[in-house]
């Protein structure tokens, strides 16, 4: 009776019936480190973020990690909390490896992808790997379910997003003024598009396999204004080096952002295009592209390399070029009401077009960070800088937190503790979310470059850095 009584004690699970995982933390960030050792390109390090220590907190000796691990130089994680689960790219080798949090484990990279890829995501339900692997002039598309693999070709494809419901991907080219998407296929189509590219829809680049095709990746807006079925609508072209999307809470809205000057182009905006037309499942979309013969644009002064959306509201972080040639960090607040955008507000530099990390956190704050902005305006004309950026969304103010501590390469928001974790010049540090004061890193520090960090116990897979 009282071996059946201890046995009972405790919880095997906590919030929303997740099961207590093997270290039996229920706070727990996730870093993605690169060269742990001489003989270790990668590693995942878990940390229990409720104390901030890299070991049991009774025990020095016992330190936790992703098991099964053993990918390359990671450099990004994708967080899904809500699936228990997280996907990290490594760049040394091209892996892409999903990660279980209820297990602390992996079994492995996913198959069907050769190369690199210089943007790569996992769809929620985890059937679809999209990765944009710009060395091969490729935006590849892995059926999990099938074990199917589709490359379509693009060349300078570099980046990809992928709206939450994973029904739609866009791709962009660098230094492009196009945006692409691709679609399946139905069975007539692929009858009728097998005579070659004369066969093919006007704004359709590439279908694959030619002989007989059943994907087919198109343009936005054609270059010779039509749209996917080749109805001519004399639209002007819209996008001004678009650089990537984010989409709407209804799913409904693609905002692409239109990095415009720091991209190498003239006009920095965010053009809002529907989803509907671009679903790539066969028989689910609806309408051609663009729904009424333009595309509405919201310019964005401070710069738009990078957004985040929540609720009626986008943030949108960028560089503005200055007239002595250097650029300089904003935030611009866009009210997606009524489509209007605030007056920029200044933040850390940071390189221009760059993928830079925002998230947000407690006490209503907005966490972004910047990669080298040791080039920006501040850092050249001597004035203070650094890379990392608290704005609280209810007052509008701008923390900027220094001294420069290298590149921010990820941040997570630990829910509940007011306080986030920051990969930033290879190594983690703390930062309060009440007033942006450094919390005490000793213990969480690691050896090896720290490039990125994922909280693994968030509530929602709103908790992720947005790349």
């Amino acid at each position: 009776m009282v071996a059946a009584a201890v046995a009972g004690c405790g919880s095997t699970t906590f919030f929303a019936g997740r099961q207590l995982p093997p270290s039996g933390l229920t706070t727990r960030v996730l870093i993605a480190i690169q060269n742990p050792s001489a003989l270790t390109k990668g590693a995942l390090q878990i940390v229990d973020a409720f104390y901030d220590t890299r070991y049991k907190y009774n025990n020095t000796r016992v330190t936790y990690s992703i098991s099964g691990y053993s990918g390359a130089l990671p450099v990004s994680i994708q967080n899904m909390p809500e699936e228990q689960l997280g996907a990290v790219y490594g760049s040394g080798d091209g892996s892409f490896t999903p990660v279980n949090y209820a297990k602390e484990s992996s079994t492995g990279a996913v198959k069907g992808l050769s190369g690199t890829s210089s943007s790569i995501f996992i769809t929620r339900n985890q059937t679809y790997i999209i990765a944009a692997q710009q060395a091969a002039h490729v935006l590849t598309m892995v059926n999990q379910s099938t074990g199917a693999v589709v490359s379509l070709g693009l060349p300078g494809i570099y980046r990809v997003s992928v709206d939450p419901g994973g029904t739609t991907v866009l791709a962009f080219v660098q230094n492009a003024n196009y945006v692409y998407y691709p679609r399946q296929l139905t069975a007539a189509q692929t009858v009728a598009y097998s005579g070659g590219s004369s066969t093919w829809p006007k704004a359709a680049v590439d279908c694959e396999p030619q002989n007989a095709p059943l994907w087919c990746l198109f343009q936005a807006q054609s270059p010779d204004a039509t749209d996917a079925t080749g109805n001519a609508y004399g639209a002007p072209l819209t996008f001004d080096r678009p650089v990537k999307a984010v989409f709407s809470a209804d799913g409904g809205t693609a905002y692409v952002l239109n990095c415009g000057p720091e991209c190498g182009g003239s006009v920095a905006s965010v053009s809002l295009l529907p989803v509907a037309p671009m679903i790539f499942l066969t028989g689910q979309q609806s309408g051609t592209l663009p729904v009424t013969g333009t595309i509405t644009t919201i310019p964005v002064p401070g710069g738009a390399s990078n957004a985040l959306v929540t609720g009626s509201t986008m943030y949108v972080a960028g560089q503005q070029l200055s007239p002595d040639g250097l650029f300089t960090g904003n935030l611009t607040v866009l009210n997606l009401a009524n489509n209007t955008a605030g007056s920029p507000v200044s933040i850390s530099d940071g390189a221009p077009g760059a993928v830079s990390r925002l998230i947000l956190a407690d006490d209503n704050t907005l966490w972004i960070g910047m990669t080298k902005c040791n080039n920006g305006e501040r850092f050249n004309t001597g004035q203070p800088y650094g890379c990392l950026t608290m704005y609280n969304t209810s007052t509008n103010s701008v923390t900027m937190l220094e001294p420069y501590l290298g590149d921010a390469t990820g941040i997570a928001n630990v829910e509940g503790y007011h306080k986030v974790y920051v990969a930033q010049g290879g190594q983690v540090y703390i930062f309060s979310t009440t007033d942006g004061s450094s919390i005490n890193n000793q213990y969480v520090t690691v050896t090896g470059t720290a490039w990125d960090v994922a909280f693994m116990d968030a509530t929602t897979d709103s908790n992720n850095t947005v790349y």
